[in-house]
């Protein structure tokens, strides 16, 4: 139970990363709200683990304001922010990817953490302590070609988390991130193009642990870096990747 007693807020909890983050918060002790553009599948999460649905568009301000609301008014004090919703481009030569594409990754991906920031923030610092993560991606240490935008996006997140981090760390807020490789979620589609056998092995031939991450290698991870077990550790971006990035 190291979450014991802990408030958090998962975005993109419905699927995927976040799903299993929020399970395992729960099943350590954490009350959660499971945030998501699909309230359904939100709510459908939310029942599972005894969490709260909220739907929120992470691209929006009125949107996260009334996401960071609603998390002070059904928990009194946030303690951890989980920043994992996310989205990709289909993958293509940087100069073809439209520009609705790019807008539309950069606000999830990158204007999403200074919304959250900039209303969760200022609760997390009147209370002199919080855990924030953020869920980037190996894509922003080691890119892979033809998902430029994407790739610059998880970049931003990684700077953005270190410097957070260092501003942040007076007021007793920790700031992190993790680095997945890319795993059974609604996204690898997209990052690979297909999804065929062919492709998956190809892929994996990449990461020499030999497969995807899993939601469980996600929440293992975010369950360390939210807990007192990590007191000491802020502004690293963790590789959770099987290895991809060496």
């Amino acid at each position: 139970m190291r979450l014991e007693g802990k408030t958090a807020i998962v975005t993109g909890g419905g699927s995927g990363f976040g799903a299993g983050i929020a399970r395992k918060f729960v099943a350590e002790g954490a009350r959660v709200m499971v945030a998501d553009i699909n309230l359904a599948a939100a709510q459908e999460i939310a029942d599972e683990i005894g969490g709260i649905a909220h739907q929120v568009d992470v691209a929006n301000g009125d949107s996260v304001r009334a996401m960071a609301e609603a998390a002070f008014t059904a928990f009194n004090t946030l303690n951890i922010l989980i920043n994992n919703a996310g989205i990709t481009h289909t993958p293509a030569p940087m100069e073809e990817v439209s520009e609705e594409d790019f807008d539309r990754v950069l606000a999830v991906n990158a204007k999403s953490v200074y919304l959250t920031a900039k209303y969760i923030v200022p609760h997390m610092k009147a209370n002199g302590s919080g855990a924030i993560l953020n869920v980037a991606s190996t894509a922003g240490v080691s890119p892979r070609p033809n998902l430029n935008w994407y790739n610059a996006s998880k970049g931003w997140m990684i700077t953005a988390t270190k410097t957070m981090a260092i501003e942040l760390a007076p007021s007793g807020v920790r700031v992190n991130a993790i680095n997945p490789v890319a795993g059974e979620t609604p996204l690898l589609k997209s990052f690979m193009g297909e999804d065929t056998p062919e492709i998956r092995a190809k892929f994996i031939a990449t990461i020499p642990l030999g497969r995807f991450s899993t939601p469980e290698d996600m929440a293992n991870a975010a369950l360390f870096l939210c807990s007192d077990e990590a007191s000491m550790i802020t502004g690293v971006a963790m590789e959770v990747d099987g290895g991809r990035c060496i």
